[in-house]
């Protein structure tokens, strides 16, 4: 499996870790105890087996233009009930313009990841993982004290197989 993610800016990203922290000590569930290295807040716009042949440069290209793309989160969910905790991104019509450009290039990949192709795709930035619905308003109260915005910086790749993430683009970083 590989992704296509984008990245917070050093602000952002530390308020999304600082809601992650919040969880933590009051014993919900939350992505702050992931401690592999390639964990860090960031929007997956595509999942699919392997990416086409050229597809990388391809995607970097894009990165090089669009990137950054400002960003505000909005409320805190659970999606499906009782699976991620997550914090929506609002979807501009900048990001929708990249999320379908991404598919384009994509266009034709096997084991495209249905959550993600545009008109099903829910833009967010997971905060935990396998949450129950019933701790949905304390993780609201304690996770989002307000609707931050920001940047998306960077993009990058993460192979499933290996575990490990290439960049996507002359400035993202490979973390």
């Amino acid at each position: 499996m590989r992704t296509v993610e984008l990245l917070c800016s050093p602000p952002l990203e530390g308020t999304v870790r600082a809601a992650w922290d919040r969880l933590a000590a009051a014993g919900l569930p939350s992505l702050a105890r992931n401690t592999h290295p390639t964990n860090r807040p960031h929007l997956t716009i595509a999942s699919v087996d392997a990416f086409p042949p050229g597809a990388a440069e391809r995607l970097a290209d894009l990165f090089d233009a669009a990137l950054p793309l400002p960003v505000r989160l909005d409320r805190v969910e659970v999606l499906d009930g009782s699976a991620p905790l997550v914090w929506l991104v609002r979807p501009t019509p900048e990001l929708t313009a990249l999320h379908a450009a991404v598919w384009d290039v994509l266009a034709g990949a096997d084991g495209q990841n249905p959550w993600h192709v545009p008109g099903r795709w829910i833009p967010h930035l997971s905060l935990a993982l396998r949450f129950r619905d019933h701790d949905r308003r304390l993780a609201r109260a304690l996770a989002c004290v307000d609707r931050p915005a920001g940047e998306f910086v960077a993009a990058r790749s993460y192979d499933g197989d290996t575990r490990t993430v290439s960049p996507l683009g002359r400035g993202s970083p490979a973390n």
